[in-house]
């Protein structure tokens, strides 16, 4: 292992440089999608999970596995938003937001993995939730050590989020984007 100047450790073996300090003034162009062939289709049940980098589907995860409200009604458990991180290590990288319940943290097992802060608790730093009935998101605190905050302000209770709040768990700064609301919604 390497120590980087800001003190972040990494395999030299597998990076050229820290991969949590990213690369400065990189100018990076905006992606394009290409057609989906018959060969890209995800296993249902790797829909459903954010991972962050390098964190392989776990075999047998989804055995005995309660279902949402949404994919029992359509056979589909289909984003609902997204969180975007815009600070922090992982900084460009977006996490899908599912019906219900879910948890983050930087465990694999958590349904929004972030990975590369570890200032982030391993497991449930944070429950961020969609009621499919009323069409609306919240953030509430998790079980984990680390403070969860919303636009600044700590979230010790369950909090409504409204499209561009910024939560910050740890060093990461999450920018909400919902995609289901008064407007738009699943059936």
């Amino acid at each position: 292992m390497q120590r980087c100047p800001q003190g972040h450790y990494y395999d030299p073996t597998r990076y050229s440089r820290c991969p949590a300090c990213g690369i400065p003034d990189l100018d990076v162009q905006p992606t394009r999608g290409r057609a989906a062939t018959e060969g890209d289709a995800a296993p249902a049940d790797d829909i459903a999970k954010t991972r962050g980098r390098d964190q392989p589907a776990r075999p047998g995860a989804g055995e005995g596995r309660t279902v949402g409200l949404i994919r029992k009604r359509t056979g589909l458990d289909p984003v609902v938003g997204w969180l975007v991180c815009i600070a922090g290590p992982d900084k460009g990288r977006d996490y899908r937001i599912h019906s219900e319940r879910n948890f983050l943290g930087r465990d694999p097992s958590m349904d929004l993995c972030i990975g590369g802060d570890d200032t982030i608790s391993r497991n449930k730093h944070a429950i961020l939730s969609f009621n499919p009935e009323t069409q609306h998101f919240k953030i509430l605190p998790g079980e984990g050590r680390g403070i969860t905050y919303c636009n600044g302000e700590e979230v010790d209770s369950p909090r409504e989020l409204q499209s561009h709040d910024v939560l910050r768990l740890g060093q990461t700064q999450l920018l909400f984007v919902p995609l289901c609301d008064d407007r738009f919604h699943w059936d």
